[in-house]
């Protein structure tokens, strides 16, 4: 990587305050690799570097920078720096700022912009929290439907360098209403002369200002799109929102669901920026409650405490029996949360889910349980058990319990995602853990009720 092949020379300048060498090379670095170089540095040292950087490079690298040491740097900016870093963002990256400031720095930061800003940022900062309102950008570049391709793309390069991208040009009516968005390469081969009507086909897919941002994530993906537009609740164009944008809000969202089905609350911050204290309250809920849920298991198994005292061998099966139970529903709630946040699925098709969970939880229980019967006879036998009718109907006890487990962490696993949601609860708490705990107790009730149906009279 770049950050550590430049750390060593980085390191030395620092040492040496050679700042003329170091403003050279920081000038030639990417903005990401310099915010990374200065996350390990004092607040009093990194405000230095920062002063050798360009003011547009400047505010590129504060968008790098993690939460905590953006913090640190806007303790110790002057006033100027504070203006002109606030100045040289753009207004989604001012408010995903503010959203994040302590209470002290906040007001700080609001008066060091200038008043279009800030007016700017208290509009975005109206919308709702993990909406698309808070994620867009005013900076677009729109159009008429009366206006020629020669004076289009005069406006373009005229007002063009302050949008975010130009990629995408809209058309908007009299009332500001978006009608169409058109690529710039139509333009571009299109006759000077003709009119961007002819170009339209008043077809295309905007997000509601008051959607949630994931919303955001699956359109861009699913219309292959850099950049759509938002409108409020009248139609009205306020604004794009850039794939750029996106990728942090789905990351955001993968790896909150990834620390959900993990058997957690999710983090409010990286891993690295988290306190021990902090992440211990996020992780000891979910460990209680599991924890009970595991007596649960415990009060099962004192229910057959006779049957345990008369047949010792059964439990030296209940943990693969149950372990076997909670994978297979593990993976089926892990596929499921998965489809239902790609859209593959919807709540509507829970009975079909169901249907094929069923068929194949039958199929992957009888695997594994004709599999668990031969094994478990052979590892009796190679114990020096003789064969007999005990033997048989104790690993058979086996293969049904396999059988009945398997496709009970199926069916379980599949539906509780469906059932998440339909409570208005994120399918991701449905984890793993939660899964797995259902079915440990479960298991021992199917275990020991196949076990007294077959051996009773043989061996119980």
């Amino acid at each position: 990587m770049i950050v550590d092949l430049l750390k060593p020379e980085f390191d030395e300048l620092i040492k040496n305050k050679d700042w003329v060498a170091l403003k050279d090379i920081l000038n030639d670095v990417p903005a990401v690799d310099v915010a990374e170089l200065l996350e390990e540095l004092e607040a009093q040292v990194a405000i230095v570097i920062f002063r050798l950087l360009k003011k547009q490079k400047a505010a590129d690298v504060f968008t790098y920078l993690s939460s905590q040491k953006g913090v640190e740097l806007l303790e110790v900016f002057t006033a100027q720096q504070l203006s002109e870093v606030m100045s040289n963002l753009e207004p989604d990256e001012r408010v995903a700022l503010m959203e994040e400031l302590p209470g002290h720095l906040t007001q700080r930061v609001m008066n060091s912009m200038k008043t279009d800003d800030r007016k700017l940022v208290q509009k975005l900062l109206g919308y709702p929290e993990e909406s698309v309102g808070r994620l867009m950008t005013p900076r677009y570049v729109k159009v008429r439907r009366d206006w020629t391709i020669r004076q289009s793309l005069e406006h373009i390069r005229k007002y063009g360098h302050s949008a975010e991208t130009v990629n995408v040009i809209y058309v908007v009516d009299e009332h500001e209403h978006l009608i169409d968005d058109l690529r710039l390469n139509q333009l571009i081969l299109a006759d000077p002369e003709a009119t961007i009507a002819s170009l339209m086909d008043e077809s295309f897919e905007a997000l509601s200002a008051f959607e949630d941002q994931e919303d955001a994530v699956k359109m861009l993906s699913k219309y292959d799109r850099v950049a759509m537009p938002v409108v409020d609740s009248d139609g009205i164009l306020v604004g794009i929102v850039t794939v750029d944008d996106v990728i942090d809000v789905a990351e955001e969202e993968t790896t909150e669901d990834m620390q959900l089905m993990a058997g957690m609350d999710a983090l409010d911050d990286y891993y690295s920026q988290t306190s021990v204290s902090e992440m211990v309250k996020k992780r000891i809920g979910w460990l209680v409650i599991l924890f009970m849920g595991q007596m649960l298991t415990v009060t099962a198994m004192a229910t057959y405490e006779s049957a345990l005292a008369a047949a010792a061998m059964l439990s030296f099966f209940i943990p693969m029996i149950i372990s076997s139970g909670g994978n297979s529903g593990s993976q089926a709630a892990t596929l499921i949360i998965r489809a239902l946040s790609t859209d593959d699925i919807n709540l509507e098709d829970w009975n079909k889910v169901l249907k094929r969970e069923f068929l194949s939880g039958a199929l992957l229980g009888g695997l594994i349980g004709l599999m668990g019967s031969v094994v478990i006879a052979a590892w009796m036998m190679f114990r020096g058990e003789l064969f007999s009718l005990g033997l048989v109907l104790q690993a058979l006890t086996v293969g049904c319990s396999l059988v009945g487990v398997v496709l009970f962490g199926n069916l379980s696993g599949s539906m509780l995602p469906f059932l998440m949601s339909k409570m208005g609860l994120d399918p991701a708490v449905t984890s793993a853990p939660f899964v797995a705990t259902l079915v440990d107790v479960t298991g021992i009730i199917i275990y020991f009720s196949i076990a007294l149906l077959l051996l009773q009279g043989v061996v119980l």
